[in-house]
């Protein structure tokens, strides 16, 4: 019973601490542990080419090394795609993608072929999507083969094409019969509008850029934000065939975002706090378990780690259970969203409220100090106000450089929900039966609620039960348990519990069995005597049994309410049943077994009468079909009639009654039909003879 207190009040921590606020975690082990999990090739492949990207992508973002080898597979692949006429630019783009990791080998032929090709169709293309495949691998083969003269002659009306698909508040449609427009789409734009500006053979017009600033701008008015602080992008009057999540979509947006930010340097005005906002959404999803929205994250976290602009600072810390029994110290880590190391900066403690406390900040503000070895911030020892309880720690993290504010966001501040633990003392404990009349004391017992107790106690309908402790934190201030229950089973197994009530330090609750005899249902006997005291920081936790007292109270009368039924012990009712043992009577004795061979040659005597009659009559075979036909009717009939004979011995011997009537059927209709043949050409020689 206490393990099951334990688990409820653990189980109880993790649900206080999820409520209290969501807490960011970069890139971790578990990640890379569940993309081998999510990326697991079938015979050595991957289902598709885009499929193959998205698991290489992620094993080298995460910088797995033990990886599935997938390089033979996805260079066939590559080259079918590449070779063949008929492959779309969306074929050709994520066979680039993949090449762009794996490196096969593409002949200088086949790649002038294709950048004909992509060329064609984005002269001919009519939907955003065409535009996004054509000029994405244009600019795949421009970063991977400094030789290739890959540029677009007309960049700035390809542009302004693809500029057209835009709409008034930052959303893009994908084509121009689509009337609804999307963020996802606006995302896949703004990747394409990068490549173009990357592909242009001379400067774009400059107002161009200017006005797609302004298109982010809009775009960035639509987001929206979690109570924890993380943004994120949602399409919801998209078609049903489009619509995307909010984690695709985000991811979409966050890509297209990084990719014209890398090519118009200097040119994007974001908030800050958005871009962290992003990096908490990403993260605050856990380790998603399918396969594209892994990617998604992990893709998406990629590209705001290596941004040109802002790059999100996320601080955590390892634990948010502090105990002050172990004397442990407050350890806070700053890093990027996939982990790496943070520039050098300060971190400050500079709040910490009680939770559900709008009083003022209980410490003052506080450097900690940074351990180069570990990495960590430490405050070695927590401030002498924080007792045990939760609470919400305010850090602020103040770069050293201001050249790194140009490039990394920190936010204002960070607010963690922790937990403080500690040992409560649990003293004065007493147990006392009391008269009703003048409340004078009949029996006390001392408790010691730190060990065991075993208290026997006796009580009548017109006395009390008062039980007494107090409780008091390491640093001597009264403490409120989440839970102080007292529970009274009968010997029937019927339960009462009560709430143990408190005033500060003092826990007291009194039994009045006089005005509790209804709700006892009048059951006299033993009632075991149990409590509980637990809270989610409370390391000394306790379900303890106190020992029993025998009550005896009133009969109870004729419409008095009956204890409930107690639920049936599933182990009694489904459990193993007692072995059936049975004793067979012996065995009646049986003839000798001369005589049992003597009755079996009797049985034979009739079938020996049947031929000596036969022979006796006369028997011949002159009216035996000579023809070759008839004749065969004639010997399968006779063979027939042999085989039933063999069917009953078989029955006799091994086979039962349904086996026998069923194989019976068969014969039987084999003889009907031979016999009705053999019979036909017997009447009609017959009637030649006679007519002759």
């Amino acid at each position: 019973m206490a393990r099951s207190l334990a688990g409820f009040l653990v189980l109880l921590l993790f649900v206080l601490i999820g409520e209290a606020a969501s807490l960011f975690q970069p890139i971790s082990d578990s990640h890379r542990s569940a993309a081998l999990e999510l990326f697991t090739p079938d015979l050595g492949s991957f289902k598709s080419l885009e499929e193959t990207y998205e698991a290489l992508r992620t094993f080298q973002i995460l910088g797995i090394e033990k990886k599935p080898d997938v390089t033979a597979a996805a260079c066939r692949s590559i080259s079918e795609t590449i070779g063949s006429s008929s492959s779309t630019p969306k074929d050709i783009f994520y066979a680039l993608k993949v090449n762009s990791i794996v490196e096969c080998k593409i002949n200088e032929k086949a790649s002038q072929g294709i950048i004909q090709r992509l060329n064609a169709a984005i002269n001919g293309a009519s939907s955003l999507l065409d535009f996004y495949y054509s000029v994405g691998g244009l600019v795949l083969i421009k970063d991977k083969s400094s030789k290739a003269d890959v540029h677009l002659a007309d960049a700035e009306g390809i542009f302004r094409s693809v500029k057209a698909f835009s709409q008034s508040d930052g959303r893009w449609r994908y084509n121009s019969d689509n009337p609804e427009s999307s963020a996802f789409a606006a995302g896949i734009a703004l990747e394409t509008l990068a490549g173009i500006v990357s592909l242009a053979s001379s400067e774009l017009d400059q107002s161009l850029i200017s006005t797609l600033n302004n298109d982010i701008s809009k775009l960035f008015d639509s987001i929206e934000k979690y109570d924890d602080g993380a943004f994120y992008f949602d399409d919801k009057l998209v078609d049903g065939h489009e619509h995307q999540g909010p984690l695709s979509t985000t991811s979409s947006v966050v890509r297209g975002l990084t990719a014209f930010a890398a090519v118009t340097s200097g040119s994007l005005n974001l908030p800050g706090d958005k871009i962290l906002g992003l990096a908490k959404f990403f993260l605050g999803i856990g380790v998603p378990g399918d396969a594209k929205d892994f990617f998604n994250q992990i893709d998406s976290l990629a590209c705001l780690e290596n941004n040109s602009f802002s790059i999100p600072l996320i601080l955590s810390l390892p634990s948010t259970v502090l105990s002050l029994t172990k004397n442990d110290q407050l350890q806070v880590k700053v890093n990027t969203v996939l982990g790496s190391n943070a520039p050098s900066l300060t971190v400050k403690l500079v709040g910490a409220f009680s939770s559900g406390s709008k009083d003022a900040s209980l410490v003052e503000s506080q450097e900690l100090l940074y351990d180069a070895s570990t990495g960590v911030h430490v405050l070695n020892d927590l401030p002498k106000s924080i007792d045990v309880g939760s609470y919400t720690f305010v850090f602020e993290m103040v770069l050293h450089e201001p050249e790194h504010e140009k490039f990394y966001v920190t936010g204002s501040q960070t607010k963690v929900p922790t937990f403080v633990t500690g040992v409560v003392k649990i003293e004065n404990a007493e147990i006392t039966v009391l008269d009703s009349d003048i409340g004078s004391i009949e029996t006390q017992k001392k408790l010691d609620l730190a060990g065991q107790n075993a208290v026997s106690l006796s009580a009548n309908h017109l006395q009390k039960l008062r039980l007494s402790f107090q409780l008091t934190t390491p640093h001597g201030y009264a403490f409120k348990p989440h839970q102080a229950l007292l529970k009274l089973r009968h010997e029937t197994k019927v339960e009462h519990i009560f709430v143990v009530g408190n005033s500060g330090k003092q826990f007291e609750i009194v039994l009045n069995f006089l005005g509790l005899v209804e709700k006892f249902f009048y059951l006299s006997g033993k009632y075991d005597i149990e409590l509980a005291v637990g809270d989610a920081v409370m390391e000394n936790s306790l379900l303890q049994a106190l020992g029993h007292i025998e009550l005896d109270l009133p009969e109870a009368p004729e419409k008095a309410p009956r204890p409930p039924p107690q639920p049936v012990d599933p182990h009694s009712r489904y459990g193993p049943k007692a072995e059936i043992t049975h004793i067979f009577r012996a065995p009646e004795k049986r003839p000798p077994k001369e005589l049992s061979l003597a009755f079996l040659g009797v049985t034979f005597l009739p079938l020996l009468g049947f031929l000596i009659g036969l022979l006796r009559l006369g028997v011949n075979m002159k009216n035996f079909p000579t023809k070759a036909l008839p004749a065969i009717f004639a010997i399968l009939f006779h063979i027939g009639i042999g085989t039933v004979l063999l069917l009953y011995v078989l029955f006799w011997l091994k086979l039962d009654l349904f086996q026998t009537l069923k194989l019976l059927g068969f014969l039987g209709v084999f003889l009907v039909f031979v016999g009705h043949r053999t019979l036909s050409h017997l009447a009609a020689t017959s009637s030649k003879l006679k007519s002759g």
